[in-house]
């Protein structure tokens, strides 16, 4: 698309979804952080109904670095995966009390460098905990739709990435993602998208090769 089709794209999207924002509930860089690991294969309404028990009790990355590992697990056992979840965010913890000074860094490098975090979820810490918009959170509604509009024929996050990076200038990359999160929602479900009333169709490269 060109730069002004581009334009129409986004503001299609903003009007439609003026309110769009980060869908988990924290008041912390690491709450932030924790959250988004717990959402890896889960809902985030599961995570915001299961994290505000586990941080009025814990909340700091000592606390975590220092909770019995069999007692977490029961914690974050609603988010699914806790087994593997528990052991990165412990170890995650205690990278950041003995490296970082219990802060949680604001570059890329360093947060893929913490075990259990990608770059979906350095994205999604730098753009919603420090205001740092330095690339696209790929989660599954953000590669299904680029997939659909045609934005990206790739399945690996990182290439969908790529590709939408090549596309969107850089004021726009703190949108995209809150957007598509959205949009995945209301519009383009993975099973029965709603493309006869969606507002991109005139975006769409799966709408207009589709028969009604």
């Amino acid at each position: 698309m060109n730069d002004n089709k581009i334009h129409d794209f986004m503001i299609t999207l903003k009007s439609t979804y003026p309110d769009a924002k980060c869908s988990l509930d924290f008041t912390t860089p690491f709450e932030l952080l924790i959250a988004v690991i717990l959402s890896a294969q889960c809902t985030d309404e599961r995570v915001n109904k299961t994290t505000p028990n586990i941080f009025s009790i814990y909340s700091s990355p000592k606390d975590f670095a220092n909770i019995d590992l069999s007692e977490l697990e029961d914690l974050i056992h609603p988010c699914g995966f806790y087994r593997n979840k528990a052991k990165n965010i412990k170890a995650c913890s205690r990278i950041l009390v003995e490296k970082y000074n219990s802060e949680v860094p604001n570059t890329m490098e360093d947060l893929i460098s913490l075990p259990g975090v990608g770059r979906k979820t350095a994205n999604v810490v730098l753009l919603n905990a420090f205001g740092i918009a330095e690339g696209i959170a790929i989660d599954t509604h953000a590669k299904r739709i680029s997939n659909r509009l045609g934005f990206s024929s790739e399945s690996d996050p990182e290439k969908v990435e790529r590709d939408l990076l090549k596309i969107f200038p850089k004021e726009y990359l703190k949108d995209i993602n809150h957007l598509f999160v959205y949009h995945g929602r209301n519009f383009c479900t993975a099973r029965n998208p709603k493309c006869a009333e969606c507002p991109l169709q005139e975006f769409c490269k799966s709408f207009k090769e589709k028969t009604f």
